[in-house]
């Protein structure tokens, strides 16, 4: 490119620093004891070179080479301005609390106005982002407020201006007494949260994270929901009709391409449901496709049916509708120590709202580890207490249990409610006790293993049995569940829903939540797969283990855990590990465990009995041996193991050679290496259902039938015949229903050189067409301008097309065009419009509207301004709606 000659130097010069990219004359901000922390890393960087440099094969660089010497940085940080931050309580500062109430969005202005003439001096406002700025201007349009605008708070008190605007990520107003000026940002007088925050929408419902195409890459197949199933090969950009226009390019048999407008992504989205390289391949413009899509839906017909049935027999049962006084239900939420996230909220709405209906629930939370199922567990139980239930809490494991039973009694000690557990560390004579107290109603919450379930456990009146992990329940188990399942609340907890589980949910057959939020400061453990080094396992350890933390190494084989440990030993003298496995006797095994806990040594080498184990914060680095002969909800429970606190976790996953490891097991660990962020748990759980199938759902034909069209598109043919069965009608559902397809003859697309990364533009295309309201609309173009910066002309049109979409979709419309001359609207069979004013309409204007045939009104209406054609079609469907 030009002008990159003078940047060569840095590409080749080994001797540059990321300081040489600084520009000249910048002040540097140092927090804390900066010289301490530099010599720090100097010590760990010379201990690493001296453990890595015995190497003769790998020879590594000298460390004054790799990195900058610390008497470099010092010399360097001295001939610059430096400001050393140090903090000052409240009562030496001069500020106050500025804006006294919050509003809501339509008051803005007012509320300002007013505050504007009560405030002598100078008032400034502040958004987080460029994004945040842009709608806020946008919100203030209407009152007509205009702020100064400025790039800096430094340019705006050098002005005049009463009333200014600029971006600083502030958090509280505040009021300074002298100059006179108050400080109010957006997040204070709106009362909303950081934008961040609010990004990460609660409406992640299952079928929207199918449909997501993060992980696509070329080869990829694809579904198309009126062409089949092809091969991703990329995004293309072409003119059409003297406009620039961005397609998503898809293969099919034979060598033949389609190029999907990136304005319809909504129309197409990952095959999810078998293997990728088992996925079909359509041929273009044959019958194949519309035959495969016609018997899976009589079949989801089929299915549809047995649903409303099972549903209809639960129905004639009904449960009985538990409720807790609202004062108490309060003070018990409340008492949670934490904030809780927004999808942890919708959850926890979800299960009091199902628990308080007659019919009987079955609800699946989906959540990785440590993001609150046991509090959305927690609220449902007092709830069922509070109603004179009994509640079975169901775990895979004693240890689990046990932390369990803590827990609850934690958080219940401030309640009339009784806990008790049963599992095999109680002695026979106190699991007796538990026997009776159960059956005579006096432990309101029992929480157990598979003990719960046996024929000696009577309940006195059992209300809601709480499932954690169920993929570690047995066949038997599960049988037993079933019987339960018909008379009493169920709800089940898991991080990797089995692929069964998934399919019911996605079906309707189970409700499903997915807690996909983290808690606050919680950072993704960072995964890593590779085979045995020394050298390596050694620094993973005693870096843990240098930071106050402490290490899980995995070896799930009793019969050499021994030896194993031993050999760790000589690798990392300076740790002091124990074991713990299955076969231990159970208070050996317990004391173990808590001496972990307790940080009384450093490295555990256990089996995977630790998979549901208790909860250790300190622990923060986990070794998985021989991780390929383990599933994938296995490792990723595993790996959710480390990662419990605001402190980076690593994942380390040995393996042997890449050609002796089967070719499952190189998917999975693939997947799961691949999956590292945050609330994965629910992609896993495809990707393990795509590599094992997507299992039985009420028989093997189910099955065949979401391997011929994808489960994204099954999903909604089973959806589409359960409505049309409730509502009686007898035909086949409506293949097309809901999809609306725009043209109106403008540039809709993200620009290259406004998002310049393909994958990125991608993923931001899938986003907006998949966009659930205008709202979620509006924070797209937020994250877009804050990442980007301004719209350019032909990103607002794809906003404005796809807001035109979520308009249309509801009313029946199935396709949408427009250009200079005018256009045409076409209708499904029963559009929600006013069959009167559409008859108004074509009377008093016969020149410009016309019906031809049922489903089509032409528009003869000059609309020579592309911007403007959004609003023409706007205010046509504003006339025929009643």
């Amino acid at each position: 490119p030009p002008g990159i000659e003078a940047f060569l130097p840095l590409f080749f010069d080994t001797t540059a620093t990321l300081l040489d990219y600084l520009p000249q004359g910048c002040v540097l901000v140092e927090v804390g004891d900066v010289g301490a922390a530099l010599e720090a890393g100097q010590r760990q960087i010379e201990q690493r070179h001296e453990q890595y440099s015995g190497d003769l094969q790998r020879p590594i660089l000298p460390a004054d080479e790799a990195f900058v010497p610390v008497g470099q940085l010092h010399a360097y940080l001295a001939t610059h301005t430096r400001i050393q931050v140090q903090l000052i309580t409240e009562s030496e500062s001069q500020v106050e609390t500025a804006w006294p109430v919050r509003v809501e969005a339509e008051q803005l202005g007012s509320a300002l106005d007013r505050f504007l003439s009560e405030y002598p001096g100078r008032v400034l406002l502040t958004t987080d982002s460029a994004g945040r700025r842009e709608l806020l201007l946008e919100r203030l349009q209407p009152t007509g407020l205009r702020p100064a605008l400025f790039d800096s708070w430094d340019e705006y008190l050098k002005s005049n201006a009463r009333l200014g605007l600029c971006i600083a990520p502030l958090e509280q107003a505040f009021r300074l007494a002298e100059p006179a000026l108050s400080v109010l940002p957006e997040a204070v007088i709106l009362g909303v949260r950081p934008p961040a925050a609010r990004r990460r929408r609660a409406q992640r419902d299952a079928s929207a994270i199918l449909r997501d195409l993060t992980d696509l890459s070329v080869g990829t197949p694809i579904v198309h929901q009126d062409h089949g199933v092809g091969r991703f090969l990329g995004l293309q950009h072409m003119t059409v009709g003297g406009h620039d226009a961005e397609f998503l390019t898809l293969e099919y048999a034979e060598g033949a391409k389609l190029y999907v407008p990136v304005a319809n992504l909504h129309l197409v989205h990952r095959y999810t449901g078998a293997d990728a390289q088992a996925a079909p391949v359509h041929r273009l413009g044959s019958e194949q496709w519309e035959k495969a899509r016609k018997r899976a839906a009589r079949k989801a017909r089929d299915a549809a049916a047995e649903l409303l049935e099972i549903q209809a027999r639960r129905a004639a049962k009904p449960g009985v509708a538990m409720h807790a006084e609202a004062l108490d239900y309060q003070r018990f939420s409340d008492q949670f120590p934490f904030e809780e996230t927004v999808d942890q909220k919708l959850a926890i709405d979800q299960v009091v709202t199902d628990l308080a209906s007659t019919q009987p629930t079955d609800r699946v939370v989906c959540g990785d580890v440590g993001f609150g199922k046991t509090e959305v567990a927690m609220r449902a139980a007092f709830v069922a207490a509070q109603s004179g239930r009994q509640v079975a809490v169901l775990v895979p494991t004693t240890l689990l249990a046990q932390q369990h039973f803590q827990n609850f009694s934690d958080r219940f000690a401030d309640w009339p409610v009784r806990i008790g557990i049963l599992s095999r560390m109680g002695g026979s004579k106190a699991q007796a006790q538990t026997l009776a107290e159960i059956a005579d109603g006096r432990i309101d919450i029992a929480i157990g293993t598979h003990k719960l379930l046996q024929a000696d456990v009577h309940f006195k009146n059992l209300g809601l049995v709480i499932i954690d992990e169920e993929h570690r329940f047995g066949v038997r188990h599960k049988e037993r569940l079933k019987q339960l399942r018909a008379n009493v609340d169920l709800l089940t907890l898991t991080a990797t829903p089995i692929p069964r589980t998934l399919n019911m949910s996605l079906a309707g057959l189970r409700d499903l939540s997915i807690i996909a939020t983290p808690p606050a400061e919680r950072v993704a453990v960072q995964t890593q797969v590779s085979e045995w080094n020394g050298a390596m396992v050694r620094e993973a350890c005693l870096r843990e283990i240098k930071r106050g933390g402490q290490v899980y190494f995995l070896h799930n084989r009793v019969e050499d855990i021994e030896r194993v440990a031993r050999e760790l030993g000589e690798l990392v003298p300076e740790a002091s590990i124990r074991t713990a496995h299955g076969q231990m006797r159970e208070r050996e095994l317990e004391a173990v465990m808590l001496d972990f806990y307790h940080q009384r040594f450093n490295i555990l080498v256990c089996t995977t009995i630790v998979e549901s184990g208790i909860d250790v914060p300190s622990a923060n680095t986990i070794l998985i041996n021989r991780a390929d002969r383990l599933g994938l909800a296995q490792l990723h429970q595993l790996r959710g193991r480390v990662g419990r606190s605001h402190h980076r976790a690593y994942a380390y996953l040995i393996t042997p050679h890449r050609k002796s490891m089967s070719k499952d097991a190189i998917q999975r660990l693939d997947a799961i290496a691949a999956l590292g962020d945050l609330g994965a748990g629910f992609m896993l759980a495809t990707q393990d259902m795509e590599i094992r199938g997507a299992g039985e759902l009420l028989g093997e034909d189910q099955s065949g039938q979401i391997e011929a069209v994808g489960i994204t598109l099954y999903t909604q043919l089973l959806e589409r015949a359960k409505k049309a069965l409730a509502s009686g009608e007898l035909g086949e559902a409506n293949l097309n229903e809901g999809s609306c397809v725009i043209d109106l003859g403008v540039p809709a697309l993200l620009p290259a050189d406004y998002v310049p990364d393909v994958h990125t533009r991608l993923v931001l295309y899938k986003r907006i067409s998949h966009a659930s309201d205008n709202e979620e609309l509006r924070d797209l173009q937020v994250e877009l301008i804050d990442r980007f910066g301004l719209l350019p002309e032909a990103a607002q049109q794809l906003f404005a097309v796809t807001k035109l979409k979520l308009r249309a979709e509801p009313i029946g419309i199935t396709k949408i065009e427009a250009g200079d001359t005018g256009g045409r609207l076409i209708f499904n069979d029963k559009p929600q419009v006013d069959p009167a004013r559409l008859i108004h309409l074509i009377q008093t204007q016969p020149n410009s509207y016309r019906l031809d045939g049922n489903q089509r009104l032409q528009i003869s209406q000059p609309m020579p301004k592309p911007e403007t054609r959004a609003d023409f079609i706007h205010a046509l469907l504003d006339h025929l709606l009643d």
